[in-house]
């Protein structure tokens, strides 16, 4: 069968939908992406053919453009859930979606799909399957509070665009897929298929210094313990140069503590001198650094917390804006993490360094990542998923 994958125009949106895009490949089918310039680099990276339409986007300085003072989102804008600003996205979508559909349209049409696959808040893949009468299939990122509340939003917002093209409402997926373990997705969150998680970072060469570490007799000095910080890709780019500089220099509180992060090097001179104990790297895939680490320091985004958690890390959450707020609060209500989800907690590189020591010391926050983890081993694989969707289509 054809499956035409179609992403909204961010990267890291396209990136969790690799997976399944490769397990249709393995299982003889053919499989086009498609999106906006900003999401090509990321289909490149997964090895996907892919077609451009539309212009480019810029999601990143769209954000960097609404924030007032050079300011985080979240210093700007607050925890979403106590301030009540969630985001207009139905609308924002509504009006984007009007300059692509066409395009989208003609390319469905050339392409004949059986089937479509997006991410939870492409509503043009809804429009797509139902002037094609194609099943549509929505696959989640992580912990999920936006698709659900989006979706009914987008049925109002999508309302002219939907009567131009003769349709009487937005229709819905066939299909949510869900790669979040059920105990940590939201209790409220709409029902979702399982997917198994699978590690898609992209690619990129293994640094010889790893390499080195993987093949030595002994991982560093005995006793030591070993911690991952990755801030995803946009956290710098949003104003989060002086975060990223108290993050690593929270580390001069715990010597005994051996930090890796992965920063683009056009950063580095920017944040300046960090302790001995940090190593900065340029950006490399996350999945290559995460073995034989203790804790993972992140920003929340799904990507990353999928990964940690299939590992059966605890985590450090330092949230800056829309759905990484979730990732932290729930994995710190099952108790595999630590959210720090107020500005001046983030901002306080001795919180940092107490939140590091309480994750690294307790042995209960291990315990919960690991049965995380283990639920997660029980999800099917997407090449189990792939027989479904062969009937579904």
């Amino acid at each position: 069968m054809r499956v035409l994958f179609v992403v909204t125009p961010d990267g890291g949106h396209l990136t969790p939908l690799a997976p399944l895009a490769w397990a249709l490949r393995g299982a003889g089918h053919e499989v086009l992406t498609t999106g906006q310039p900003d999401v090509q680099a990321a289909a490149a990276s997964a090895g996907l053919s892919a077609a451009s339409i539309g212009d480019w986007y810029g999601m990143t300085e769209l954000i960097r453009a609404w924030l007032p003072h050079g300011g985080r989102p979240i210093e700007c804008w607050g925890h979403p859930a106590r301030t009540g600003e969630t985001g207009d996205f139905a609308r924002a979508w509504a009006i984007h979606n009007e300059t692509v559909l066409a395009g989208y349209l003609d390319l469905a049409r050339a392409f004949r799909p059986d089937l479509i696959v997006a991410d939870g808040l492409e509503y043009c893949s809804l429009i797509l399957g139902g002037l094609l009468d194609v099943p549509v299939v929505h696959h989640r990122w992580g912990v999920d509070p936006l698709t659900g509340p989006t979706r009914a939003q987008a049925r109002e917002t999508h309302r002219e665009l939907l009567d131009a093209h003769g349709l009487s409402a937005l229709p819905d997926p066939a299909v949510v897929l869900d790669p979040c373990p059920p105990s940590l997705q939201l209790p409220k969150a709409e029902p979702g298929t399982p997917i198994r998680h699978v590690d898609s970072h992209g690619n990129g060469p293994l640094p010889d210094w790893l390499h080195r570490e993987w093949t030595a007799a002994t991982r560093g000095a005995e006793g030591r313990r070993r911690v991952v910080v990755s801030l995803g890709r946009n956290v710098l780019a949003l104003n989060g140069v002086p975060l990223t500089r108290g993050i690593l220099r929270a580390f001069a509180d715990l010597p005994k503590v051996e930090a890796v992060a992965t920063i683009h090097n056009a950063y580095w001179k920017e944040i300046g001198p960090v302790p001995d104990n940090v190593r900065l790297v340029d950006p490399t895939p996350l999945n290559l650094l995460l073995a034989d680490h203790d804790v993972v320091v992140h920003h929340g985004g799904a990507g990353t917390t999928m990964s940690a958690t299939w590992r059966g890390l605890p985590q450090l959450v330092l949230p800056q804006l829309a759905d990484q707020f979730a990732h932290g609060q729930r994995l710190a209500e099952l108790g595999a993490g630590i959210a720090l989800d107020e500005a001046h907690e983030q901002n306080d590189p001795a919180r940092i360094s107490a939140a590091l020591a309480e994750l690294l010391a307790e042995p209960g926050f291990t315990k919960a990542a690991g049965e995380l983890r283990h639920e997660m081993t029980r999800m099917p694989t997407p090449a189990q998923v792939v027989r479904d969707l062969e009937q579904l289509a």
